[in-house]
């Protein structure tokens, strides 16, 4: 099964990650062979992808913000934990994974992948079910960082389970009182942040195996962060606490 990718970052991202099956580039007419797209166009060169110019129009009924350009390419490559583990123990670090629960929004999705490879995870888990899954529109969101991570799609609770077993602490980011404030929770080590869906948070069952439930700090008079946002500065503060 194929699909099509759009926008020049992720088109180049893709080429460059070289994690998928790569069938043809459809170019503009028109369109200026210089910057991003020259880039893009010396990778396919470079791995023998099929380039043809084509109409706007015709990369119109792919998507409309493809930006000149649309990259024909196989699906994505999903990963197990156990890779995921490899990979932290292949570069000497302590294990740092993302754990997704049921977010629904593409453009969340997205943005937290883009951070998450920002930062360094080892690999990033979402549900087999009731999840924004890795499609064109998530990819784009993610300007292609998705395609150099590690993403697994699997039963969370049994993910947990095993994780635990190797002595990884399961953080939870939540907004209750409950949850302890960022600045006393221990973010070095080895980690796995969970992230909940938007507005509902995290399944009931994902909640109770967190080791530590953990809240940011709110100073202003809004009451929350949506789950991107949220994510994102936990990431950060996890990462300064890793480098730290």
């Amino acid at each position: 099964m194929s699909e099509w990718l759009y926008g020049r970052n992720p088109i180049y991202e893709a080429l460059r990650a070289g994690r998928r099956q790569l069938h043809g580039l459809k170019i503009a007419r028109g369109v200026q062979q210089k910057g991003r797209v020259a880039e893009i166009l010396r990778l396919c060169q470079q791995l023998k992808v099929p380039v043809k110019q084509v109409q706007r129009q015709e990369l119109d009924r792919i998507d409309r913000n493809h930006q000149g350009a649309a990259l024909q390419v196989g699906e994505y490559p999903y990963a197990g934990l156990d890779e995921m583990l490899v990979q932290a123990e292949t570069a000497g670090e302590p294990p740092f994974i993302l754990i997704l629960d049921t977010l629904q929004d593409p453009q969340n999705l997205g943005t937290l992948l883009r951070t998450a490879e920002a930062v360094g995870v080892h690999g990033v888990l979402i549900p087999l079910a009731r999840t924004a899954t890795i499609t064109p529109a998530v990819v784009s969101s993610s300007s292609g960082a998705s395609e150099h991570l590690l993403v697994g799609q699997t039963n969370l609770a049994q993910a947990i389970n095993i994780l635990k077993e190797e002595d990884i602490w399961v953080v939870g980011l939540d907004g209750g009182l409950e949850a302890q404030p960022a600045s006393q929770v221990n973010l070095g080590g080895g980690l796995a942040l969970v992230v909940g869906s938007e507005g509902l948070g995290m399944r009931r069952l994902v909640r109770e195996q967190c080791d530590i439930l953990m809240r940011l700090p709110m100073v202003g008079k809004i009451e929350s962060l949506n789950a991107a946002v949220a994510g994102s500065v936990a990431l950060y503060l996890a990462l300064a606490a890793r480098e730290g």
